[in-house]
Order: C-alpha cells, then structure tokens, then sequence
C-alpha cells in the first residue's frame, strides 16, 4: 500500500485557459519569428557555386569520361569553365558532391572493421568477418577492407583563375578536413615504424577498386595510411542518398581582398569515381560559412513557420474569447 502502487503520488495538472495560453501562443510567436529570420537571412548571405560535372549532357566536357571505370589507365581528364559573380570573401570550403549514392545501407555501413582503422596489427592480417566479400583477395587480407572502403571516392579536382588567358592555380589545403576526434582517435596507423609505412602493411593488399594501397595515398607520412584525411572524411557515411563532404581548404591570406575574386576559372577534374552504373551525380560545390554553418535555409524556413502558425492561432483563439468568452453558458431552467 505505497503512494506509487496505488497511484497517489502528487501531480500537477495544468488547466488550460484563455489567460494561460493565449500568452503563450504570443510569447512563442514573437520570439521564434525574429529568430528565424536571423537565421534565414544568415543563411542566404552564405556565398555558395555549385559545379555538376557528371557529363550525362552530351554538350558537357566530361561526357567523353562518362563510362570510365575503376582502373582506367590513364585517367580520363576533362576541364569545366566557370564564372563567379560574386566574390567569396571568406574562407572558402570546397566539397564533391554525390547523388543517389545510399551510405546509409545497412550492409554497407556495417562493412568495415574499426579495430583495423585504429591501428590493431592483428586485425590488420585477420580482419573482421563484417568485411566480407571485400575481407581478401588473392589470399592476402585487404587493408582497409569493407566496403566502405572500397568505394572510396578518389576523383581528383583542381581549381584555377583565369586572367588573361593565363591560368593560375588556387592553392588547395588538404589537411584540416577531419573531425580532431577521427584523426586523432578512431584512426590509426599499425603499431611500428611510423616512417615506413610499406614495412607496416606488408603482408596486405589494397581493396579491389583502388589503383594504389593504402600507404600511398599521399607523400606526407603524418597524411597517408589510415589516418589520410580524404579516406577519414569518406569512411564517415552519410545519412541520406544526396550528400556532400568536405574535399579542400582554401584560406583566405589577405585581410582586403576576397579569397576568390569575381571573374573567370576553370576546373580541371580527373574523372575516375564511376557514377553512371547507378544513375549517381557528381558535384563540386564552393561554398563560405557563417556562425551557423554552411548554407541551409531550412531550419530559418521552419522558426518563420512554427512562429507565424502560433501567432495565427493566437489572433484567432483571442477573436474568439472575445466574442463567445463572456456568453453565460449555462443552461435556462424552465419555471
């Protein structure tokens, strides 16, 4: 006979009245409004060029790439040209974009094994059976295996501007796209001669797809093996079939003049990420940020809405405490 069995605990049952939610309706509608457009306004002011090169259009440079395949030697090569209109003030983030590309399958996120990832050598030679049918080939165990990373993204992408008819890169940085904890944390080399990378995957083979192994995926030994940073960003899958991450830096050096200048560049891509098998798009997007992040009206779209709905039903709920509010509801009794 306690106060929880019998249900006698205190509770507080709040009673709805036009005092009480009329207010709060106001309240809600006043302050989520202003934040929305803030956050709307914040969002469009991001300067944001978007390049689909997959080259389905026959007019497009990249169509003659259209049908490459993994391991097409030489690569297929093609160059875009593109106008900016605005200058890009800030930092610029540069991304690969893909479409129809489902990382959130469940097989398909569960084809890795993080053991390996972290830099444990006995799983570098027996790898998880999770892994399968990209766990071996050749009887050699495959470094990384799974297929998350055998269908790592290994497109390259170049950036240049135009000035009279003289073409000048833009220097892009390739390190500082990881999350620190990925870097630092969930990846890692095998245990050993840091400075020989060869030596440490010896007894492995690369996945199926790739043209190099994995301890050549760049000529600095603090960016190769499996803390590579483009490997890092393509092992943390996406949520949904159209996503983006992040490929390249490109910092701002003076403090007077835009990172990117308005004006003419081309884009020299070497075409090697098959898309087409799948229907899949490829993208390259140039985009700045804001306190918020990158560029997503939605979430300034849905304070404005949420705010208008219950200033709405606000007007709406006084207009008719106004007019019905004060009647005497009860019933007429008859003499």
């Amino acid at each position: 006979n306690t106060a929880f069995k019998q249900q006698r605990l205190p509770a507080w049952q709040p009673i709805l009245t036009a005092g009480t939610v009329l207010p709060a309706f106001f309240i809600i509608g006043l302050i989520f409004i202003p934040i929305g457009i803030g956050i709307f306004v914040t969002s469009n002011n991001i300067r944001e060029y978007e390049i689909d090169y997959t080259g389905t259009e026959p007019s497009s440079p990249c169509n003659k790439c259209l049908n490459v395949s993994w391991d097409s030697t030489p690569p297929c090569t093609c160059t875009i040209n593109f106008t900016l209109e605005h200058s890009f003030e800030s930092n610029v983030f540069m991304y690969y974009g893909l479409s129809n590309f489902y990382q959130n399958h469940r097989r398909y996120v569960k084809s890795r094994d993080d053991s390996q990832l972290n830099g444990d050598n006995s799983s570098l030679l027996n790898p998880s059976k999770e892994c399968e049918p990209y766990r071996t080939n050749e009887d050699k165990p495959i470094a990384p295996c799974g297929a998350i990373a055998n269908s790592m993204f290994n497109d390259t992408l170049e950036l240049y501007r135009i000035d009279n008819d003289t073409r000048t890169p833009i220097p892009l940085i390739k390190k500082g796209i990881a999350w620190w904890t990925d870097k630092n944390v969930k990846f890692r080399n095998p245990t050993g001669d840091g400075n020989n990378l060869t030596a440490l995957f010896q007894g492995t083979t690369k996945p199926v797809n790739w043209p190099k192994p994995v301890y050549m995926l760049d000529s600095e030994p603090d960016n190769n093996g499996f803390i590579n940073e483009d490997f890092i960003v393509w092992m943390r899958t996406a949520a949904l079939p159209t996503f983006r991450k992040l490929y390249r830096l490109i910092e701002r050096k003076n403090s007077f003049q835009p990172t990117l200048q308005a004006g003419k560049y081309s884009l020299d891509i070497a075409y090697n990420y098959p898309v087409h098998s799948f229907d899949g798009r490829k993208r390259m997007i140039l985009s700045t940020i804001s306190w918020m992040g990158g560029k997503n009206p939605f979430l300034g779209i849905a304070y404005i809405t949420v705010g208008s709905i219950c200033f709405f039903l606000g007007v709406v709920l006084l207009f008719i405490h106004h007019k019905y509010g004060n009647r005497n509801t009860s019933a007429d009794i008859p003499n």
